[in-house]
């Protein structure tokens, strides 16, 4: 694939990926909670990208007592009479019509459609470009991001420049201009913010930017903290207490191939005194990995990440008492003939049956593979609380810097040591991966966890867990040894549903083992 193929490939999954910016809509007029479905709600996978396109948020709405959370098949609406969620089928329309084919997405690619923000009875339009547009034929490199804005009553197309490619070479955030996009667009104070993020990925990148204009002074300012440059910004929230304004940002990364990559999580930012903060699964009570939509109701901040969701109180997000949190659940019915259990994706030969009776014949559903990218067929990993122990004389573990370079900087959001399992979060008990930890990984064999290559002709690797529970046996530079509370069966066998539970922390809770490795 040529160069020029894969910037085109990128950029086309760019825009697809969450190419419209959904309009939050206030229902007044829903004053009681829905009655949940008679069953829950099939869960269908036929490709892994799934579990991210299924259980993304894409708009938050918000009713006198309900709040719903609409992804792209389902809706979560959680009730404040008795403070839980119902899941049912859902019929999400974005604002905007995302592209149908190649033809009309390299069009959006050409000339971007505008947006628009209403204010006082008027409407303006702006839109991110690059400029010049190097679209369809690459004839041009791009030099700069500007914003084109239309105001009300005037024929001149005001252009901003938001960043250079100069900028973003010293900022170290790519080579080249990624694709620009508007994630979010609100009023606060009679003021338009603007949160601006960039496609990432074989060399390209930007600069995460807040764009701020005084439509009464027809200003614009801009915001980039250079500790949030690197990161993409899914959604923007704005909090006002005693006169201090604080940005709330979704944000996370992406690479080659890989659209969904962990990031900073949920970030404050206040403007007043420029101050910045970071909450993600490793350092705080959230949920998942990747926040996509944020939704602030009076002293609660939600956020929706592709594992579930949080509630906080965002005035006092430093305790921890503040946080409630829920998180998905794949379950299926156990089959009175049974199910056969695998220890890995590919093993032929069958470890256990387990069959369902009156008391327990719930299974939790942990992921779905495919054997072959040919076919359908594929293994579902479920939970086993037995378990499997597997060895990896082949790797071990090692510090972040020798994996890579010396140069190479530890991020918050990652692992303390670089070791098979650096996907995986020590939850005080286990480690435990989000549904949204699994990067997809389209050029580099799927996604991947406890693994090795056993079979050059297979396609993927011998996966023995994805997102099974981690238990540390043994682990040094040359190996690793874990037991997983997972094993897999054919998919054929069950049908998941999706449910949403409440998250608990473990009891009597241990350090992470990796932390004395690290020293």
């Amino acid at each position: 694939m040529s160069l020029k193929s894969i910037i085109l490939f990128i950029s086309l999954t760019w825009l697809f990926i969450g190419c419209s910016t959904p309009k939050q809509v206030v229902d007044k007029g829903e004053n009681n909670c829905p009655s949940p479905p008679t069953s829950p709600p099939q869960f269908r996978v036929k490709n892994e990208g799934d579990f991210f396109e299924k259980l993304k948020t894409l708009n938050i709405q918000v009713a006198d007592n309900t709040i719903t959370f609409r992804t792209q098949d389902y809706d979560f609406i959680f009730c404040d009479g008795n403070e839980s969620f119902i899941v049912q089928k859902g019929n999400y329309q974005p604002e905007q019509k995302p592209a149908k084919n190649y033809e009309e997405a390299i069009k959006e690619l050409v000339d971007p459609p505008y947006q628009t923000i209403e204010w006082q009875d008027k409407t303006y339009q702006y839109r991110v470009i690059l400029d010049p547009n190097p679209f369809p034929d690459f004839q041009v490199e791009p030099e700069k991001v500007i914003l084109e804005l239309i105001v009300p009553e005037v024929e001149k197309i005001q252009k901003h420049t938001l960043y250079t490619l100069e900028q973003v070479k010293k900022q170290q955030t790519g080579i080249q201009l990624g694709v620009p996009k508007i994630t979010a667009s609100i009023i606060n104070n009679n003021q338009f913010y603007w949160s601006v993020s960039s496609e990432q990925g074989e060399g390209n990148g930007g600069i995460a930017t807040i764009i701020n204009y005084d439509p009464q002074e027809d200003k614009i300012s801009l915001i980039q903290p250079s500790q949030i440059a690197k990161q993409q910004l899914n959604d923007l929230k704005i909090s006002n207490k005693n006169n201090e304004i604080i940005f709330w940002l979704a944000t996370q990364t992406s690479g080659e191939g890989n659209p969904y990559l962990p990031g900073m999580g949920l970030v404050s930012y206040n403007i007043n005194n420029q101050s910045l903060k970071s909450y993600h699964a490793r350092n705080s009570n959230l949920v998942g990995i990747i926040p996509h939509k944020l939704s602030i109701e009076k002293e609660h901040l939600w956020v929706a990440t592709g594992n579930g969701m949080c509630r906080i109180k965002w005035q006092v997000i430093e305790q921890e008492n503040s946080w409630e949190c829920w998180q998905f659940k794949l379950q299926a019915e156990l089959t009175t003939e049974g199910l056969e259990i695998y220890q890995s994706l590919f093993n032929t030969d069958s470890e256990i049956t387990i069959k369902g009776d009156e008391t327990n014949n719930i299974v939790e559903v942990l992921w779905w593979s495919p054997q072959n990218y040919e076919g359908e067929k594929g293994r579902y990993e479920i939970a086993y609380n037995s378990g499997f122990s597997v060895t990896l004389d082949d790797k071990g573990v090692m510090d972040w810097k020798e994996r890579y370079s010396q140069e190479y900087k530890v991020d918050s959001w990652e692992e303390i040591v670089y070791w098979p399992g650096k996907d995986w979060l020590w939850n005080g008990n286990k480690f435990i991966r989000p549904f949204d930890g699994v990067s997809l990984n389209y050029f580099g064999g799927g996604p991947g966890g406890i693994s090795t290559w056993k079979n050059p002709e297979q396609q993927r690797p011998e996966i023995y867990t994805i997102r099974g529970q981690l238990d540390l046996i043994k682990l040094n530079n040359n190996s690793t040894s874990v037991n997983h509370s997972s094993g897999w069966v054919d998919d054929s066998l069950l049908n998941p549903y999706l449910t949403i539970v409440p998250t608990n922390k473990p009891k009597n809770m241990q350090p992470n083992p990796l932390k004395e490795l690290s020293q």
